[in-house]
């Protein structure tokens, strides 16, 4: 197949996308049109989906809303079959990040609230997804695939807050698939270092924080083994793999851990607390 090209793998599709309007969830959805899909997008930006509208005209239907409700989970599932007649695949994908934050450095006051909020949208938001879906994903015998990421499965790939809700992630994948199965699939692509418009908590001051402004290609390409950040465009290829019913016939509990070799480094890292005497005015140890 030529570079560029699409096989229109998932013809006939329809799948819905939670924070479809950025990132990683655009990349997905652009690349789930280009195969064929019809797509419902669930975000909480009007803006970013009335430009979605326009660039992908008819194959796109938008739903404005939070996936830490199931209201509006339900109605972009309702969406779905009114405007598609149909549900096949759910991308459990909106996602906050706490920006690597280590917990000796959590705002005491805060930490409740911080813990709160990335746990309501990193995991309750998958939760209600594919609880509003699942009637639907039966009927269509369709597909769940969460967004988890590199932290799911290594430390480093975020604070303590963020591991812990990709760990959580990781989990619900398993589970899900042993209680959705044989009628539905429930698979996970764990991506690693990413360039894209991922946002932090409100509860930390972060809402208006970017990946964007890390420069990552800068920073990272030289601690990756393929020597290269990817872009969100080449991540979502991944989810069409696992979406596809002619590719995907296995796969089930599965996880695409495609963290561009993070996992393959070896041991020689430093200490993830070198610098705790020094925040506590501690000597260091002998």
């Amino acid at each position: 197949m030529a570079e560029g090209s699409v096989s229109r793998r998932l013809a006939e599709q329809v799948a819905l996308v939670t924070g479809g309007a950025s990132g990683l969830g655009r990349a997905v959805v652009k690349r789930f049109v280009a195969e064929g899909g019809r797509v419902v997008v669930l975000d909480r930006s009007a803006a970013r989906l009335r430009e979605l509208t326009e660039e992908f005209g008819a194959a796109v239907a938008p739903c404005e809303g939070d996936v830490r409700s199931l209201a509006s989970n339900q109605a972009a599932v309702a969406l779905a079959l009114s405007s598609f007649g149909a549900l096949d695949c759910l991308v459990a994908n909106a996602g906050i990040w706490d920006y690597g934050v280590p917990l000796a450095e959590l705002p005491e006051r805060q930490i409740d609230a911080a813990f709160d909020e990335i746990f309501q949208v990193n995991v309750k938001g998958p939760l209600l997804a594919a609880k509003a879906a699942l009637p639907a994903l039966v009927a269509s015998r369709g597909s769940v695939i969460l967004t988890l990421s590199n932290a799911a499965f290594h430390t480093g790939g975020g604070g303590p807050l963020y591991t812990a809700t990709k760990h959580a992630g990781l989990g619900l994948v398993r589970q899900l698939a042993y209680e959705f199965a044989p009628h539905v699939r429930v698979n996970g692509v764990a991506p690693g270092v990413i360039d894209t418009d991922l946002r932090g908590l409100a509860a930390l001051g972060m809402e208006m924080c970017s990946l964007h402004d890390l420069d990552l290609p800068a920073k990272a390409e030289a601690r990756l083994p393929t020597r290269q950040v990817p872009t969100p465009d080449q991540y979502a290829g991944a989810y069409v793999f696992f979406a596809s019913r002619q590719d995907n016939v296995p796969a089930t509990g599965a996880i695409l851990n495609y963290d561009g070799g993070l996992g393959i480094r070896g041991l020689a890292q430093p200490r993830g607390g070198d610098g705790l005497p020094a925040l506590y005015n501690l000597p260091e140890p002998a």
